[in-house]
C-alpha cells in the first residue's frame, strides 16, 4: 500500500486533528498544499468529457469547443461520459491526444467521478460544469459554463486539493476512491458482523448493513443520507458511517487522515460486496479483509473565483435559516 505521508506534529491516536497537521505539504502534482489556492498551471491542451444524453450538454458542447480551440493548442473530447472509465478502476483508458493539462466536464457528480478514476494514477485538474441533480463535485452552474472556463484558462480559478483514499481487499484488488468506500451485506439475507481497526487498535465491532467510509468530498453523498457528518471538503479525515447498526449507540466517527483503517468481517450468511465510489470492487467472504489509507497524492478540482463553498452547501442542501419557505 502507498506510504501514508505521515506527518511531523500530528496527533498519534486514531482520532482528532483531522486538519492533518501542517497545511503546506505539496503532494498533489500541481505543487499545491492541502488548501485551496490560484490555479496556475499553464494550459496547453484540454479534454471535454461530456454527457451528451442530456439535452442541454449538447447545446453548449460546440462553443465550449470553439472557446477551447481558441485559446489552447489541442482539444479532444469524449462524448459518452457514461462508459468512460465506467468500473471502479480503470485500466488502459484510451484518452485522444494523450493526457491533457485540463479536463472539463459537462455533466454530474458520476461523470466527474469518471474522470478522477481514469487519470487517478496521474491526476488531472478536473472543471466540472453541473448538469447533474445535484453537483458537489460540479461547482459551475451550467449557464456560467463561459465564466467557469475562463477562470480556469486565466488563472482565477481555485484548486481544491481532495483527499483521497487507497484501497486495499484481502482478495487481490486495489483501487482509489475520491468520494467513498461502502462495505455491505450483498443480499437481504441478515445483517454483517464487521470489527474496525485503526493503527492496529481495534475501534468497535458493528452488526449492520454495512459501513461508509468517506472522504470530506464523499461526506455529503452516502454518508451524509445515512446520518454522517458534513466535513468541509478541502480538510484531511476520514468518515466512518454505520449503515442501519443493530446497537442504536453506534455513531459516525470521523478518523484523522494518516490512520491505517482495516474492517474484518467476521460474519456473514453470503459474502460481503464493496463499492467504491459507487462502482462495484469486490466481493468480500467471511474472515476477509478490506484495508484502506489516505492516499499520498490528493486529487486537484477546480472552482470558479469568488466561489463561497458554504455557499453551493446551502443551494444544495436546501439550507435555511427557518422552515418559513420566505427566510
Amino acid at each position: 500500500m502507498n506510504p501514508s505521508d505521515a506527518r511531523s506534529g500530528e496527533s498519534a491516536g486514531p482520532l482528532g486533528d483531522t486538519d492533518g497537521g501542517s497545511s503546506q505539504r505539496s503532494n498533489s502534482p500541481h505543487g499545491q498544499g492541502d488548501r485551496p489556492g490560484p490555479f496556475t498551471a499553464t494550459v496547453r491542451t484540454a479534454l471535454i468529457l461530456a454527457d451528451t444524453d442530456k439535452a442541454a450538454v449538447g447545446e453548449i458542447l460546440p462553443e465550449l469547443r470553439r472557446l477551447l480551440e481558441a485559446h489552447l493548442e489541442s482539444v479532444a473530447i469524449i462524448e459518452d461520459a457514461r462508459t468512460f472509465c465506467d468500473g471502479a478502476a480503470c485500466a488502459n483508458v484510451e484518452v485522444p491526444g494523450g493526457t491533457p493539462d485540463l479536463v472539463v466536464v459537462l455533466g454530474g457528480d458520476g461523470t466527474v467521478l469518471a474522470a478522477a478514476r481514469a487519470f487517478a494514477d496521474h491526476p488531472v485538474p478536473i472543471l466540472g460544469i453541473n448538469f447533474g441533480r445535484v453537483g458537489f463535485l460540479a461547482p459551475v452552474e451550467a449557464q456560467d459554463w463561459r465564466a467557469g472556463t475562463m477562470d480556469a484558462l486565466e488563472g482565477r480559478a481555485i484548486l481544491e486539493p481532495r483527499m483521497r483514499l487507497d484501497v486495499r481487499l484481502s482478495t487481490g484488488e486495489r483501487a482509489v476512491a475520491l468520494n467513498d468506500v461502502v462495505l455491505s451485506r450483498s443480499s437481504e439475507d441478515g445483517m454483517v458482523d464487521l470489527r474496525l481497526e485503526a493503527d492496529g487498535a481495534r475501534v468497535s465491532d458493528y452488526r449492520a448493513d454495512g459501513l461508509i467510509f468517506a472522504t470530506p468530498s464523499g461526506s455529503t453523498a452516502y454518508s451524509l443520507a445515512s446520518g454522517g457528518p458534513v466535513l468541509s471538503p478541502s480538510m484531511q479525515g476520514t468518515v466512518v458511517t454505520p449503515i442501519a447498526a443493530h446497537a442504536l449507540s453506534h455513531r459516525p466517527l470521523v478518523l484523522r487522515p494518516d490512520a491505517q483503517i482495516s474492517v474484518h468481517v467476521m460474519g456473514a450468511r453470503v459474502p460481503t460486496s464493496v463499492n467504491l465510489d459507487g462502482r462495484p470492487f469486490g466481493i468480500l467472504p467471511e474472515g476477509g479483509t478490506m484495508r484502506l489509507e489516505r492516499h499520498p497524492q490528493t486529487y486537484p478540482l477546480l472552482s470558479p473565483s469568488g466561489m463561497d463553498p458554504w455557499r453551493r452547501l446551502r443551494d444544495r442542501l436546501g439550507w435555511r435559516g427557518s422552515l418559513d419557505e420566505g427566510s
